[in-house]
């Protein structure tokens, strides 16, 4: 805290300010805050479970002998060197024996079977309008940009040109003259932008009901006959009864890339693949390849400086790879029992909260109410990690091929998702590994999921009292569940199902008090001449004015008949708000924060400290905040959604 700040003016600078004055943001990260900071905390313990194991020999097989062989295969640097561009040569040649449509699919079909993007995505999930069953899914995808803007917009022109410097310089690393590699630049860059035309921006790739396009996958094909679909499905095993249907999300770049296949030569796209080949390998290469990686995507693109250590990228790689086996060494080494009791108390004292209020609010009819409420009683919630982890039976890992450790884990994960179409979906599965600093809500199976690696301070400290919890993780707890209920989440139903169960009545209420939270956070300046995107971020705002409203109501009926004690002077309701203001402290660097602006669908860390408070009265009570006060917002233009 900065107590020479006063909290009626800058209430950041006085919840965390002296954390900004002493911590710079590291080297080797382009953001720093308190997620950073826990998640460095975590990969310095998986880095001694890592040497640890790396070190001993085990069982073949056996989950510590693949966690031990890949991390040691990922810290042999003199091993990735001699490899140079062996491990993908095959790769490449394949790229270039292209002759015709059909080698292109067959061809796109192999590298999307080692993830390798381009073109487009193809993979298998659970149908939003069917829950239970896993469908075949197509979306936009191939671009090395990361939005549309930076393909159009003038402000984006010198990642426009840095792109084009960096293209060259890796097919210049992989034997192209420099002159070769200069005018391949160009075309793949056309090629992108070509493909970036009709793509859709992330402000309408949030829309789940216009991404929700299911067809037969003939109509699809049907759509752009210059690429043989049918045979680049059968290419990747997808076949039989269940790919005859196919979840389009953006239909309009399917029809623009029949534009662009017609237009652009077979060169233009074996050039496009060629570097999309080397994109993907490149951070399991030898050092030319992953520095040229890093210093476009990471120093050009986020302003990151430096490299994290060796050991922190091979610990990366193996949470990325195999991220269960490694994460029940974790759980087993730092995940207390005492966590998951606290955690499941919190929450059930928060969905108390968040269902009186479903069942009281004086917005919506009772047609709409009772929907909501029957999803609520639907919902679930999960702490900590699977119950079963993933042993990785059928990814071979030898202490001496990094690369094709990289590689039989991406393929194993690949053929794992298509095996699911058609199938009913497992939703025990989980989509963060144990160490993940981090939380999510899954519409499809109406739950929240907390991992072991987020339930530590600045989150979670189970020796703290209850204003402090419930003021971090409390608030996460209740900002997931409220994902369940915001401008998207709202949309599924109680079975996880994609369906318009609001009455236009309803939806219309909503829509009013949403618009009013897409003006308040488009209000913030990130940058000179720079706003955040309230439209963007408005589902993860939403979250977060109503995570922080019902964990403050649960930590005041927590508190009824007990000791309403001061604790370094503050009241609990102050230290609920210093507390959600501190986890959310962050600094970014410029480029990194042009960047989540303009993509990612958080707010940055230092809006979301001030963002949903500014509309909670207990806020402007707890701190003596009155009208005139900087950090005053007045009655008519505060948000209450739930």
């Amino acid at each position: 805290m900065d107590l020479t700040a006063d909290p009626r003016v800058d209430f950041s600078r006085y919840a965390y300010g002296n954390w900004l004055k002493q911590n710079s943001i590291p080297a080797d990260k382009a953001s720093w805050g308190g997620f950073g900071e826990l998640a460095q905390y975590n990969f310095a313990a998986l880095k001694g479970i890592l040497e640890t194991t790396a070190a001993r020999s085990h069982e073949p097989g056996s989950v510590e002998q693949k966690v031990g062989d890949f991390f040691a295969s990922a810290v042999d640097e003199a091993a990735i060197a001699a490899a140079s561009l062996r491990p993908i040569e095959a790769d490449l040649a394949r790229v270039d024996a292209i002759a015709s449509a059909e080698d292109l699919a067959r061809a796109l079909a192999f590298l999307h079977n080692q993830s390798v993007s381009a073109f487009f995505g193809v993979g298998v999930g659970a149908d939003q309008k069917q829950s239970d069953i896993n469908a075949l899914y197509a979306s936009q995808g191939g671009l090395s940009l990361p939005s549309k803007d930076y393909y159009f917009a003038e402000g984006f022109a010198p990642q426009r040109a840095a792109f084009l410097e960096h293209v060259a310089k890796m097919l210049q690393l992989a034997g192209s003259t420099p002159a070769d590699a200069t005018a391949a630049a160009q075309t793949i860059f056309e090629v992108e932008q070509g493909l970036a035309t009709t793509a859709s921006t992330p402000v309408e790739l949030r829309d789940r009901v216009a991404n929700y396009n299911k067809m037969p996958t003939a109509t699809l094909a049907g759509t752009m006959p210059a690429f043989p679909l049918g045979l680049y499905l059968a290419e990747r095993g997808v076949t039989g009864p269940a790919a005859a249907e196919i979840i389009v999300g953006q239909p309009a770049f399917f029809a623009g890339l029949q534009t662009q296949l017609a237009a652009r030569p077979l060169a233009a796209w074996k050039a496009y693949l060629r570097y999309k080949v080397l994109a993907s390998a490149a951070p399991s290469l030898s050092a030319p390849f992953e520095e040229e990686s890093f210093r476009f995507y990471s120093t050009v693109l986020r302003g990151t400086p430096a490299m994290e250590p060796r050991w922190q990228r091979a610990a990366r790689v193996v949470d990325g790879s195999i991220g269960e086996a490694l994460g029940a060494l974790y759980v087993a080494r730092y995940y207390p029992p005492e966590a998951r009791a606290r955690m499941e108390e919190m929450i059930t004292n928060i969905k108390a909260v968040m269902r009186e209020r479903l069942e009281t609010l004086d917005w919506m009819t009772e047609a709409t109410r009772q929907k909501a409420l029957a999803k609520f009683d639907r919902f679930n919630a999960r702490i900590g990690h699977p119950e079963q982890f993933r042993t990785y039976a059928n990814v071979e890992i030898k202490r001496d091929d990094f690369f094709g450790n990289v590689r039989a884990a991406t393929v194993a994960e690949v053929q794992r998702n298509l095996a699911k179409l058609g199938q009913p979906v497992d939703k025990t599965e989980w989509a963060m590994t144990p160490p993940t600093v981090n939380a999510y809500f899954r519409p499809t199976a109406n739950e929240i999921v907390f991992p072991a690696g987020i339930l530590q301070p600045p989150f979670f400290d189970f020796m703290l009292d209850d204003a402090v919890n419930y003021g971090a993780i409390g608030a996460v707890i209740g900002h997931e569940i409220t994902h369940g209920f915001d401008d998207q989440g709202r949309r599924y139903d109680a079975d996880g199902n994609l369906t318009d169960w609001w009455t236009a009545e309803d939806a219309a209420n909503f829509t009013a008090r949403a618009s009013r939270l897409v003006e308040q956070y488009s209000s913030y300046t990130a940058l000179p001449g720079l706003n955040v995107n309230g439209a963007l971020s408005l589902g993860e705002n939403i979250a977060d004015l109503g995570g922080t409203s019902i964990a403050l109501e649960a930590l005041q009926r927590s508190l009824v008949g007990k000791e309403r004690k001061l604790i370094d002077g503050f009241t609990p309701e102050q230290r609920f708000f210093l507390s959600w203001a501190q986890q959310w402290r962050t600094s970014f660097r410029d480029d990194a924060l042009r960047r989540q602006v303009a993509v990612g669908p958080h707010s940055p860390g230092m809006f979301r400290a001030i963002g949903p408070i500014t509309n909670m009265p207990e806020f402007y009570a707890a701190f003596g905040i009155r009208e005139g006060d900087p950090m005053y917002r007045s009655d008519d233009i505060r948000v209450k959604i739930w």
